[in-house]
């Protein structure tokens, strides 16, 4: 028995044998044997490995990444290959067009003081920037006149260039920016413009022209009397889809539509809805205030 307890007894002594040995040590002979540990002269070891050692574990490791990225960029080769880029594969999330307002500034409020040109001039200089490109000179040397009404359908190879239809500043009429350089601001009648959402392929309409309207979208309806649309009674001419792309569709400018808001009760926050209408359009999922749709808020100071 007193053996058995002996033997059941050793491995504490020896526990405690070598922590007396560790807490005997010093500073100085931590540092020697991390000395030795980094730096044995006598075996020639760094770190416990020789040169040899280090060089096979380096080249192992270097093949082994070597051969890991080669598999990675194969992979996304033959991903690129099964994509075109010209053409999306999946679109069939995109189809209904979403749509955009300019001037777009500071959110969806533009709000402004007819008797104080510094709170709407910058709205007139954000217009007049954005239809340069919309110029008729610009537009006449760039692209070509189609034939309204219908579909401009464009075969051949996708890779090939696709030419693009004239849409000139001065369709605008009133909201050109031509006759009056502050698209109405300065007379408490702005003009808003607004424009779909580019979808490679998308034919809006089914054959029919998209239109667009405006109403209050909250309060009494009378707080938006009077609203011109240009061009024409405010509708996207067929002529300028389908749109290919901006690798073909180079010269492309998306047509545009402006609505003149000629009445509109002052001094009063009023929240707009301006809706796109048109066979396969959607315009009322509530989650989404972009889709077919856009709410804006418009406020006009004396």
């Amino acid at each position: 028995e007193n053996k058995h307890e002996e033997k059941v007894q050793d491995p504490d002594r020896g526990e405690d044998k070598t922590r007396a040995e560790m807490g005997s040590k010093t500073w100085a002979d931590l540092a020697g044997e991390m000395k030795m540990f980094l730096w044995n002269p006598e075996e020639r070891t760094c770190l416990g490995r020789t040169a040899k050692s280090w060089g096979l574990i380096l080249l192992f490791y270097f093949i082994f990444y070597m051969c890991l990225a080669g598999m990675f960029a194969f992979c996304v080769y033959v991903m690129l290959l099964t994509l075109s880029p010209y053409t999306p594969t999946y679109r069939d999330r995109v189809s209904p067009p979403g749509v955009m307002i300019r001037p777009y500034l500071n959110g969806f409020t533009i709000a402004f003081n007819v008797s104080q040109p510094s709170t709407w001039q910058p709205y007139v200089d954000s217009m007049h920037h954005f239809l340069a490109a919309y110029d008729d000179k610009v537009q006449e040397e760039k692209n070509i006149e189609c034939v309204s009404g219908q579909y401009f359908i464009q075969g051949g190879n996708e890779s090939e260039e696709k030419k693009a239809c004239q849409f000139k500043r001065s369709l605008l009429q009133n909201c050109s920016g031509i006759e009056d350089p502050t698209f109405g601001y300065s007379k408490g009648q702005p003009c808003i413009l607004l424009k779909m959402n580019r979808i490679i392929g998308y034919r809006p309409g089914a054959g029919v022209p998209v239109s667009v309207d405006c109403k209050a979208q909250k309060g009494n309806e009378s707080d938006l009397r009077s609203v011109d649309f240009y061009p024409g009674n405010g509708t996207f001419d067929l002529m300028y889809y389908p749109y290919y792309g901006k690798i073909t569709h180079v010269n492309y400018t998306s047509p545009l539509v402006a609505m003149h808001f000629t009445d509109v009760k002052k001094n009063y926050l009023i929240p707009i809805q301006c809706s796109l209408n048109g066979k396969g359009i959607i315009n009322d999922v509530n989650r989404d205030r972009f889709l077919g749709r856009i709410i804006f808020t418009l406020s006009i100071g004396k």
